[in-house]
C-alpha cells in the first residue's frame, strides 16, 4: 500500500481532465421491437443507437424531433424514459476465418456454446453493390450434386438464382445439397435463416456437419423467437460476412431462407413505424432493399476478388408465381428453380418443373459433357411430358410413342435423387450417358434405382482414371466415354441378363 499510493497520487496529478460531449435521448414509446426516442437531434439514418441495458438499436427514421429506431435485441429492460445514447456509427458485425464452422445470430454474437469469436474486423452490415466495370461475366460453373440442376438448370459462380415453391416442398433440402456437394470444393458456403423455426434450423446444420464441410460453412440465425429487428438484418450480416472473403479472393455460396419471411418482417416493422403501406401492405421500397441485397452477389474481376453465389429462397402460396414478392424476386435474379407440388406429392423428388425453371447466365458455364448429353435430353423430356399427359385420356398410341413415353420415364428416373446424396460430375455424366444412349429403355423401371446405386463404384471401379479426369474438367473423351459405356453395359447384364451392349 505504501508503494502504491505515490504512484497513484503520481498518475492523478498527471491525468489531463478535458470534457466530452455525450448524445443522450430518452425512450418515449417502446414496443414490438421499435422505439420512439426524442433528445438526439444530431443521430443519422441507419447510425447504430445503444440502450441503457446494453440493447443496440438502428435508427431507421429521423424526424425534426424524433428518432424511429428498430430493436436488434429482446429489449426487455426498456421502458418509457430510458435512456439512449448515439454512437455516430453505423451497425457494425464481425468478419473474418474465425466465423467458420460456428452458429452466429444476425448481430455476430455466438449461439453454438463455442469460445468467442475472433474477428479480423467489424464490416458495415449495409454495403454498396460492386460496380458493373469492376465485375466480370459468370463463366465458372457451381456443381449443386443434383442431376435435374447440373444438367437442365445449371449455376455458376457469381449468379443469383431463386429457388421458388409452396411450404414444404423441398426448396431449404435443394438449397443444403448445395452445400454438402461443396465438401469438394472450395467454396466457403453461408446458411442465413430468417425467421425459420429452430428445429428446422438445426436440422439444417445437423446435416451439414454429418455430410458436408462445416469447417468451411458459416450459419446466421433469425430464428423466429428472435426479434424482428434481429431478423431483418439476418441476411445483411450474412452478406457482409461473405463479402470478406470475397474480397479475399475467395468463391462464396450464399443460401438466405428465406425472402418471404424477410418481406413480411420488414412489412411488420414499416407498418408498427407507421410508414405509409402499398400493394398487399408492404412498404413501397421493398422491391429496392431485395434487389440491393441481392446486387451484392456478383463475380468480381480477378484482380479485385472473388464471388458471391445467391440462392435466396421464395414461399409461394398455391403455386401462385404472380403474387408480389415471388415477382419482385424473380425479376431481380438471374433465373428460377421452381418446385412444383404436385410433382412432389407424386414422389418426384427433387420436385423441380424443368419448364418453368430458367437460368438465364449458367449455360454458358456448364459442363461440357453434361452439356453435350444434356442438350438431346432436354427436348425428350419435354416431349414425353406433353405425350404423357396425352396418353392420360386413355387415347392409344403406336409403337414409336410408346417407345418415347418408356424413354421419358427413364429420364424422371435418373433425375429423381434423394437427400444429402449430392453426385459428383463422374456420376451425373455416366447417368445421363447410359439414358442418352437409351441403354436403360429396356430395363425395368423398378430396377433403375438399383442401377443408379451401382453405377458409382462401378465406374470407379472400372475407370478410376477417367472418373477421376471427368471430376476434374467436366469434360469427357472418346475413349473415356467407352470406358464409361462398357462399366455400363456390364452393371445392366447383371441387373437384367442378356441387357447390355445391345440395349
Amino acid at each position: 500500500m505504501a508503494a502504491w499510493l505515490p504512484s497513484a497520487r503520481r498518475r492523478l496529478r498527471d491525468l489531463e481532465v478535458r470534457p466530452s460531449v455525450q448524445h443522450i435521448g430518452l425512450v418515449e414509446r417502446v414496443g414490438d421491437g421499435v422505439a420512439t426516442i426524442s433528445g438526439l437531434p444530431l443521430t443519422r439514418l441507419d447510425e447504430m443507437l445503444l440502450f441503457e441495458d446494453g440493447t443496440p438499436g438502428l435508427a431507421v427514421h429521423v424526424g425534426e424531433s424524433t428518432v424511429n429506431c428498430v430493436l436488434l435485441g429482446s429489449g426487455e429492460g426498456i421502458v418509457a424514459g430510458s435512456r439512449v445514447h448515439g454512437t455516430a456509427e453505423v451497425f457494425r458485425v464481425p468478419v473474418g476465418e474465425g466465423l467458420l464452422g460456428r452458429v452466429l445470430d444476425s448481430t455476430g454474437q455466438p449461439l453454438d456454446d463455442g469460445p468467442p469469436i475472433k474477428a479480423e474486423r467489424h464490416d458495415p452490415v449495409d454495403r454498396p453493390a460492386p460496380a458493373i466495370v469492376d465485375r466480370d461475366p459468370v463463366t465458372r460453373p457451381l456443381m449443386t450434386g443434383l442431376t435435374v440442376i447440373d444438367s437442365m438448370i445449371p449455376l455458376g459462380r457469381g449468379q443469383r438464382e431463386l429457388i421458388i415453391g409452396d411450404r414444404k416442398t423441398g426448396k431449404t433440402a435443394i438449397a443444403v445439397d448445395a452445400i454438402i456437394n461443396q465438401r469438394a470444393s472450395d467454396l466457403i458456403c453461408i446458411y442465413a435463416a430468417v425467421g425459420q423455426k429452430t428445429s428446422a434450423v438445426s436440422q439444417v446444420i445437423e446435416a451439414v456437419r454429418e455430410y458436408g464441410a462445416p469447417e468451411r460453412c458459416i450459419f446466421v440465425v433469425g430464428g423466429a423467437d428472435a426479434p424482428p429487428g434481429a431478423q431483418w438484418i439476418t441476411p445483411y450480416s450474412a452478406c457482409t460476412m461473405a463479402e470478406y472473403f470475397r474480397d479475399k479472393g475467395r468463391d462464396v455460396l450464399l443460401v438466405i431462407d428465406d425472402l418471404t419471411h424477410h418481406a413480411i418482417i420488414y412489412r411488420q416493422l414499416s407498418l408498427l413505424l407507421r410508414r405509409p403501406p402499398g400493394r398487399e401492405a408492404y412498404p413501397g421500397d421493398v422491391f429496392y432493399i431485395h434487389a440491393r441485397l441481392l446486387e451484392r452477389a456478383a463475380n468480381l474481376s480477378s484482380d479485385l476478388g472473388g464471388s458471391i453465389t445467391a440462392l435466396p429462397i421464395a414461399e409461394t402460396q398455391a403455386g401462385n408465381l404472380t403474387a408480389y414478392i415471388p415477382t419482385n424476386l424473380i425479376s431481380i435474379t438471374d433465373g428460377q428453380i421452381y418446385l412444383e407440388p404436385k410433382l412432389f406429392y407424386e414422389g418426384q423428388k427433387p420436385a423441380v418443373n424443368v419448364g418453368m425453371s430458367v437460368s438465364r447466365v449458367g449455360g454458358q458455364t456448364q459442363a461440357p459433357a453434361i452439356k453435350r448429353l444434356a442438350e438431346r435430353l432436354k427436348l425428350d423430356y419435354a416431349q414425353f411430358l406433353e405425350l404423357e399427359v396425352f396418353t392420360r385420356f386413355g387415347t392409344m398410341v403406336d409403337e414409336r410413342t410408346k417407345a418415347r413415353i418408356e424413354h421419358g420415364r427413364r429420364i424422371r428416373a435418373i433425375l429423381a435423387q434423394p437427400e444429402y446424396r449430392p453426385l459428383s460430375v463422374a456420376e451425373q455424366v455416366g447417368l445421363l450417358l447410359a439414358v442418352g444412349e437409351r441403354k436403360l429403355d429396356d430395363l425395368p423401371l423398378d430396377r433403375v434405382e438399383r442401377f443408379k446405386a451401382g453405377l458409382r463404384d462401378r465406374l470407379h471401379e472400372s475407370c478410376p482414371r477417367a472418373c477421376v479426369h471427368v471430376d476434374e474438367t467436366g469434360d469427357i473423351s472418346e475413349p473415356e466415354q467407352s470406358d464409361f459405356l462398357a462399366a455400363i453395359d456390364a452393371l445392366l447384364t447383371e441387373l437384367a441378363p442378356g441387357q447390355g451392349a445391345g440395349g
